[in-house]
């Protein structure tokens, strides 16, 4: 295990698959200890097994990040256990249901809004008095090209509202936390290849669907889509002190796809 961030401890919601299990890998094996915070508790475990197996410092927490006792209760666990809280990646997301905004249910809406921006503010409500005992830290945002720099998927309006809230969330939180020194940002992924398709549910989509063709390669950049690696890569400088100056940034990660696709 590295050594650019020892004696760091970093919480990951959405821990156990996805963009979430490789943050927390890379986070590892910068030194951090690792609190792996999923919904599926196997998934999580697993995670945490493999980090604590190669050395590294884990422990999985099973929390739905929409249940403020649930989300708490793993914040307070991961402080009792290695002493602190320094980097929270408040990851956890789903696409939800895909529809026409006029077939889309009360229930369909707020079961996305609750699980991305609910999800996000509780986290980082619980996460505030553990980093500001700390004297400091780093909060970064998973949010999305879709709902922020793009608006070509529709069916996507409650999905697309969600990471736009949590762009104004997280620089809202950036301007009141700074006098703390907790640094808050959000990443603005684009393709990425994760497990998010399988909570993800589409209804009716032809009568609002449009016929766009994109070019062959696509995203410009390296044709294909980021890897949880990839990303990873992006999170662990924000957790570190290289990016000590930088909070309210909004950082897109999407290989040229936003700069082609409104």
């Amino acid at each position: 295990m590295g050594v650019r961030l020892a004696n760091k401890v970093a919480l990951v919601t959405g821990g156990g698959s996805g963009i979430g299990a490789g943050a927390c890998l890379a986070l590892a094996d910068a030194g951090a200890a690792i609190a792996v915070v999923d919904l599926d508790s196997a998934q999580s475990a697993r995670l945490a097994e493999g980090i604590t197996a190669a050395g590294g410092r884990a422990l999985a927490a099973n929390a739905d990040v929409g249940d403020e006792l649930q989300i708490s209760a793993a914040i307070e666990r991961t402080v009792e256990t290695f002493g602190g809280l320094h980097v929270v990646f408040a990851n956890a997301g789903i696409n939800g249901m895909q529809c026409p905004i006029e077939e889309m249910t009360l229930e369909e809406w707020h079961a996305t809004l609750e699980t991305n921006l609910t999800g996000t503010f509780l986290t980082v409500k619980h996460s505030i008095p553990q980093l500001r005992a700390a004297g400091g830290g780093s909060i970064i945002v998973t949010s999305s090209i879709n709902g922020s720099r793009t608006f070509g998927l529709p069916g996507y309006a409650a999905y697309s509202t969600s990471k736009a809230g949590q762009v104004a969330f997280a620089r809202m939180a950036a301007a009141e936390l700074a006098r703390w020194g907790i640094r808050v940002n959000a990443i603005l992924p684009g393709g990425v290849r994760t497990n998010i398709g399988e909570r993800t549910y589409r209804r009716n989509l032809e009568p609002i669907t449009y016929d766009v063709r994109l070019p062959q390669v696509w995203p410009p950049l390296h044709g294909r889509p980021a890897t949880p690696e990839e990303i990873a890569q992006l999170i662990v400088f924000l957790a570190s002190d290289e990016s000590a100056f930088i909070t309210g940034a909004e950082i897109v990660i999407d290989a040229a796809a936003s700069l082609l696709r409104g």
